[in-house]
């Protein structure tokens, strides 16, 4: 799709198309829109499944809802403030940057605290599916897990 952009707005347009300016602005930041996602979007899910896995060996399993939020303040802060920068750096101000940061970062973690009551409904069935309770102790040795009983 970024490539097609890039094709598309460098091809000479047709002789009565008189959007031609309208269409580069729309389709030329198409590629810089795909490399930020890409890097924020690895990013934040390192931070956010990070933070998950050390919280719920601090919390020894308990409090799911303290871990989802939280890991989802840490992997959204990460993910937009990434995603932001490096779509618009040097395109916008740094306040309006600045200002779809906190707006984006805001209704995320919100979201994710509304959506609390169906994350439990989700973990407690899959939990009785699958009858396992991994907790991520040793991670740092490749391949080092211990699975305990689902949680109580």
């Amino acid at each position: 799709m970024a490539v097609m952009g890039l094709v598309c707005v460098a091809l000479p347009p047709a002789p009565d198309w008189r959007n031609q300016q309208a269409f580069a602005t729309v389709f030329g930041i198409v590629p810089r829109m795909v490399v930020a996602s890409l890097i924020a979007y690895w990013a934040g899910e390192f931070a956010n499944s990070y933070t998950l896995a050390k919280m719920k060996i601090v919390t020894q399993g308990r409090h799911l809802w303290s871990r989802t939020i939280g890991s989802t303040v840490v992997g959204q802060a990460v993910d937009t403030s990434i995603l932001m920068f490096v779509l618009f750096a040097g395109t916008a101000p740094i306040s309006v940057i600045l200002n779809l940061i906190v707006s984006g970062y805001l209704g995320k973690v919100i979201y994710e605290t509304v959506m609390t009551p169906a994350t439990y409904a989700v973990v407690a069935w899959l939990k009785r599916i699958e009858n396992v309770n991994v907790f991520d102790y040793g991670t740092e040795n490749a391949g080092s897990r211990d699975v305990g009983n689902a949680e109580r």
